[in-house]
């Protein structure tokens, strides 16, 4: 054990690799990565750079990043995604916002969305941070009506 790293695969492996996948909790994935950092094993290094490079809320792939780096693997931090974290992102914006009545509140389409779509929600929350709240409703302002 060097720095507080067993090198050895953890006793939970499975429960561990089972929620760093859940697509609509960016927190658990979060948590999670930071667990599979403190064991260096083959089978964790393959999670680590599996959420690095697929992950699509940017703090996850930085902490993925960061315990291969201390782990001593020789990867690079991928770019940021500037657009669609998540494929048809916006198709799904619209098609929620035209689903509701149309005097519907910004709280009623949030709710929908969440309801409807919480891997997207969470992922995008997991995304904007402080600024999501903000973020969103400019979503719903200007989601077209066709």
């Amino acid at each position: 054990m060097t720095n507080g790293i067993k090198n050895e695969i953890p006793p939970n492996y499975g429960e561990l690799r089972t929620a760093v996948n859940r697509a609509s909790n960016w927190r658990l994935r979060l948590e999670t990565i930071e667990e599979l950092g403190q064991w260096k094993h083959k089978r964790t290094i393959d999670v680590l750079l599996h959420r690095m490079n697929n992950d699509a809320v940017y703090k996850v792939v930085e902490a993925a990043h960061r315990n291969l780096v201390k782990f001593g693997e020789d990867v690079e931090l991928p770019p940021r995604n500037r657009f669609e974290l998540i494929k048809d992102a916006n198709k799904v914006f619209i098609r929620i916002k035209k689903s509701l009545p149309k005097d519907h509140t910004f709280e009623e389409y949030k709710e929908k969305l969440k309801n409807m779509r919480l891997d997207l929600y969470d992922t995008y929350e997991g995304d904007k941070g402080d600024e999501f709240e903000a973020w969103l409703e400019n979503v719903w302002e200007t989601a077209n009506r066709r």
